[in-house]
C-alpha cells in the first residue's frame, strides 16, 4: 500500500473543516463590515475623535467701591495614566512628590496601580486605570516645573476655581458654588446667567498613541467668560456691621441675629450680616443651617416696631392730630358694638397723646389707633408697608411672613396687629417699613445689585432703584420722623441709641416668642429699628436679635439699641455724615469710638 494513499473520509473532514474556518471567518467579516458597519464606524470615529470643553471663566462679584468680594482663580489639577508610565522616569518621583506635596509611598503607588480593584466572573481584574489624580490643584508656576520633569503618562487639566477673600464677609450676599460647580444662594445664584460665562469646546483628531493631531481640528469655538458683578455692599460698612455681631454675639450669645443698613432713598443695602454665619471657601464645615440668610428667610412678630403702621395710618387718614389724647389705663374699648380686651403696658400709663403713644410706646394706645382706623384700613395698611408679601430682595427664597385676611381674624386681632402680635415678618421686612418713615412715606424695593459689567468696564445691565409705592403722604412720614426723634430721648425706650447733634428716630421692639403654642416669658426678640438724621435721614440701621441671654427681659433699648449706636458712630466717620447742627460731643464721640473699635 502507498504512503501517499490518504483515506477518503479523512480528506473530507479535512476539507469540512477548512470550509468551517472560511465560513467563520467570511461571517465575522460580514457581521463586522455590513452587519454591524454603522456601529463599529461610529466607535472607530468616536475613538480617533476627541471633543474636548474649553471652561468659560466665571465673573467677579465686586463690592460698590471696585473691591473683590468674589473671584475665579486659575489651578492645574495633575494626574497620571499608569499604562503610559516609562520605568526609566520613576527615579524623578521624589521631586515630583516634592512639587504636588504628596507622599513618595502614595505617588509610587498611583504610578503602579494600572486596574481599578474590581473583577469579572472568573475573578480578574479587568478595568484598566487611565487617569490617576495626582494633586488636585497646583499653580500654573508648579506645573511647569512639573512638566520640566518630562515624566512620561503625566499630565494636567486646567480648571478655574471659586474664591472669596473675605472669607466670611458678606458670605449671605454672595452666596457660594458648591462642589459640582452649581450655584447656591445670593449673587452667585441670583445672577449666575451674567457670571457663569458659556464654555466653548475643539474638536480633533488622535493619533494611535492619544495624542492630538492638530493639523485636522476640524471646529474650536473659544469660550466666553462671564461677566462681572457690582453690588450695592459696601466692604467697609459690611466689616463694620459683622464686628458688632461678633461683639453681641460674645457679650449675649443669641441664637440668631441680623443687622441691616441701607440707604433710605434708594433701597440700596450697604451691608446686611447674619449669625451664625459660614466661609463660602469651605462651606461644606459649616451645618447648612447656617448657610440660610435670616433676613429674608427667618419669620418672627415685629413687636413694637409694628406701631408705626397703625400710628401713620391714622395720622395719614385725618382720623388724630399729633396732640389727640387717649385714655391708656383703661383695659378695654369698645369696637363694633362690643368690648375688646386691650394688651397691657409694661409700665402703668395715663392719658396720652399720639405722640406719645409712639415715644413711650404704649401698647394699650397702638391698640385703640388700630380700633379707629378699623380692621379694613389697618390691614391696607400694614400691606401697603409691605408686611404679607415678598419685598423684592430676590438673592433667596425669600418669604413673605404672615399677615392674615381680614375674614380670618379672631375677636383679639383688631388689638394685638397694631402691636406687632398675630403677625409674622422678615427682618427685612421690619427694615424697609421704618424706611418708609426715613424715605417721606415711600416704600422701596431692596437693592443689593447696582449693575452688570463686562470686562471692560460698561454696563450691560443696570438696577436702578425702584419704589414700590407711596405708603403715607410726606407730611405723615415727617410728622412719624419727629416722633420717633423721640424714642432716642430721655423718657424714650432707646435713649442707649442717641446721638448727640444727629437726631436718632427710630422704634424698639421687644416681641415674646411662641413656645408650644404660649407666649414665652423668659424668651424674647430685642429690635432697634431706626434712621439718621431724622430731618434729612442718610442711613437706615436694624439690630434685630433672637433669644439673647442675660439676666432679665432683653428688651429692645437694651440689646439692639446699643448696637445701632456704635455702627452709626462708626458710619458717621466713614461715610461722612454731616449732623444738623455741629456739636463738640459728637466729635468727642466719635473719636472715643474709633480708638474703641481701632
Amino acid at each position: 500500500m502507498s504512503k501517499a494513499f490518504i483515506a477518503s473520509w479523512r480528506l473530507g473532514l479535512v476539507g469540512i473543516a477548512v470550509l468551517v474556518a472560511f465560513t467563520c471567518i467570511f461571517g465575522r467579516l460580514y457581521y463586522l463590515h455590513i452587519w454591524e458597519s454603522k456601529e463599529l464606524l461610529r466607535l472607530a470615529e468616536n475613538s480617533r475623535r476627541k471633543l474636548e470643553t474649553k471652561h468659560s471663566r466665571r465673573g467677579n462679584i465686586l463690592d460698590a467701591r471696585g473691591n473683590l468680594l468674589a473671584s475665579t482663580r486659575t489651578a492645574m489639577e495633575v494626574g497620571v495614566d499608569p499604562q503610559a508610565v516609562d520605568p526609566k522616569d520613576l527615579p524623578k518621583l521624589p521631586l515630583l512628590a516634592y512639587y504636588t506635596g504628596i507622599s513618595l509611598e502614595e505617588l509610587e503607588k498611583r504610578f503602579k496601580n494600572k486596574t481599578y480593584p474590581t473583577r469579572d466572573s472568573y475573578g480578574r481584574q479587568v478595568r484598566l486605570v487611565r487617569w490617576s489624580k495626582i494633586s488636585e490643584r497646583v499653580s500654573e508656576d508648579t506645573y511647569g516645573k512639573i512638566m520640566a520633569l518630562q515624566i512620561a503618562g503625566v499630565y494636567g487639566n486646567r480648571k478655574y476655581e471659586r474664591i472669596y477673600p473675605g472669607r466670611e464677609l458678606a458670605a449671605h450676599v454672595t452666596g457660594f458654588l458648591n462642589k459640582e460647580g452649581q450655584s447656591v444662594g445670593g449673587v452667585e445664584s441670583y445672577l449666575d446667567f451674567y457670571l457663569r460665562g458659556q464654555d466653548g469646546w475643539r474638536e480633533t483628531e488622535m493619533d494611535g498613541h492619544r495624542q492630538e493631531m492638530a493639523r485636522f481640528r476640524t471646529r474650536e469655538v473659544e469660550a466666553v467668560d462671564g461677566f462681572h458683578v457690582e453690588t450695592t455692599i459696601d466692604m467697609v460698612v459690611q466689616n463694620i456691621i459683622e464686628e458688632e455681631i461678633s461683639s453681641l454675639v460674645e457679650q449675649y450669645n443669641p441664637k440668631s441675629a441680623t443687622i441691616i443698613a441701607s440707604e433710605p432713598s434708594t433701597g440700596f443695602i450697604l451691608g446686611l450680616a447674619n449669625y451664625p454665619n459660614f466661609d463660602p471657601n469651605a462651606f461644606w464645615l459649616y451645618p447648612v443651617d447656617s448657610h440660610r440668610n435670616r433676613a429674608a428667610t427667618d419669620i418672627l412678630e415685629p413687636g413694637s416696631t409694628f406701631k408705626i403702621v397703625a400710628a401713620s395710618g391714622a395720622l395719614n387718614e385725618g382720623l388724630v392730630n399729633p396732640n389727640s389724647l387717649f385714655d391708656c389705663s383703661v383695659s378695654e374699648a369698645a369696637y363694633g358694638g362690643r368690648l375688646v380686651n386691650l394688651p397691657g403696658d409694661s409700665t402703668p400709663r395715663g392719658t396720652l397723646t399720639v405722640h406719645d403713644i409712639v415715644s413711650k410706646s404704649s401698647n394699650r394706645g397702638a391698640a385703640q389707633l388700630g380700633m379707629l382706623l378699623g380692621a379694613d384700613k389697618l390691614y391696607n395698611y400694614a400691606r401697603a408697608f409691605g408686611f404679607g408679601e415678598k419685598s423684592g430682595f430676590n438673592l433667596c427664597s425669600e418669604t413673605r411672613g404672615m399677615l392674615h385676611e381680614v375674614a380670618d381674624w379672631d375677636g383679639l386681632t383688631i388689638s394685638r396687629l397694631p402691636i406687632g402680635h398675630a403677625v409674622g415678618a422678615t427682618p427685612l421686612q421690619i427694615h424697609y417699613a421704618m424706611s418708609v418713615m426715613a424715605n417721606d412715606g415711600v416704600l422701596m424695593t431692596p437693592r443689593v445689585v447696582r449693575r452688570v459689567l463686562d470686562h471692560e468696564g460698561r454696563t450691560v445691565v443696570s438696577f436702578s432703584p425702584r419704589a414700590k409705592r407711596r405708603v403715607v403722604s410726606a407730611s405723615t412720614a415727617q410728622t412719624m420722623a419727629r416722633f420717633l426723634a423721640d424714642v432716642a430721648k430721655t423718657g424714650g425706650t432707646a435713649p442707649r441709641a442717641a446721638i448727640a447733634g444727629y437726631e436718632v428716630a427710630g422704634k424698639t421692639g421687644t416681641s415674646q416668642k411662641i413656645i408650644d403654642g404660649k407666649y414665652s416669658h423668659s424668651r424674647h426678640v430685642a429690635t432697634f429699628s431706626g434712621f439718621f438724621p431724622a430731618s434729612r435721614p442718610q442711613l437706615v440701621i436694624t439690630v434685630i436679635v433672637d433669644e439673647p441671654q442675660l439676666p432679665g427681659i432683653g428688651y429692645g433699648g437694651r440689646v439692639a439699641a446699643p448696637v445701632f449706636k456704635e455702627i452709626a458712630l462708626q458710619l458717621i466717620q466713614y461715610l461722612a455724615i454731616q449732623p444738623p447742627t455741629p456739636l463738640g460731643e459728637t466729635l468727642a464721640l466719635m473719636e472715643e469710638s474709633h480708638a474703641r473699635n481701632y
